[in-house]
């Protein structure tokens, strides 16, 4: 069945089903990837992010804080009377319980900023580069995820029939959907699968990640 199209132009084939929806393909395709420099770097980890901005805001915090502390001391050592912020921080603390919803609520948001210190320490972000193989043991590369997903996207836009394509990039999974105007669907996927996997292999990326091809026909205009 095919749809006719203004301004003279050519009507594009529509393959449809008989509950009316558009025929879609898909695919998940599995390959081995190019050999790197030894077994251990199929398993590379990413790069770690230095998080300059938390660690920044820390070291001020830390130092205006102890800074401020050491100046009320010296003050202290010297006969004059402390800070009225800490005679009333000592106050309240004396005089608080332990259940005080102040106390309480002080405390939790101490713990959640410990905690997220600590998943920042040993966590190692940069999640949008993916680490590519090592050929040379002095050598480490990553490649950033839009800059990977806009190769294997001019790749796919090659295949004859791909009228437009979205490639998703993830660490472990590379999502394709492309919309095709002619040819059968099933050939489209295929030559998609075929293309897509090689340029998978050119990236050079230290862990291969599947790849997931869906293929349907253009929507309805009007």
């Amino acid at each position: 069945m095919s749809e006719p199209h203004g301004g003279g132009t050519q009507p594009l084939p529509v393959v449809e089903q008989s509950d009316g929806e558009l025929r879609q393909s898909a695919s998940a395709t599995a390959y081995d990837p190019l050999p790197t420099l030894s077994d251990d770097d199929e398993k590379a980890s990413r790069f770690w992010s230095p998080r300059r901005v938390p660690a920044a805001l820390l070291a001020l915090v830390v130092l205006g804080a102890a800074g401020l502390l050491l100046y009320d001391i010296v003050a202290v050592r010297a006969d004059h009377p402390a800070m009225h912020w800490r005679r009333e921080l000592a106050h309240q603390l004396g005089r608080r319980p332990l259940d005080d919803t102040a106390v309480l609520v002080g405390a939790a948001v101490a713990a959640l900023l410990g905690l997220w210190l600590l998943v920042l320490a040993v966590t190692p972000g940069q999640r949008g580069i993916l680490p590519m193989r090592r050929t040379h043991s002095d050598v480490r590369g990553g490649l950033y995820r839009g800059a990977a997903a806009m190769v294997l996207r001019d790749r796919a836009m090659d295949v004859p029939g791909v009228q437009s394509v979205r490639v998703r990039m993830k660490r472990s999974k590379v999502d394709v959907r492309a919309v095709s105007h002619f040819r059968e669907l099933d050939d489209v996927r295929g030559d998609l699968d075929a293309t897509l996997a090689d340029g998978i292999r050119d990236l050079g990326l230290a862990r291969a990640p599947g790849l997931a091809v869906h293929v349907a026909r253009p929507g309805r205009k009007g």
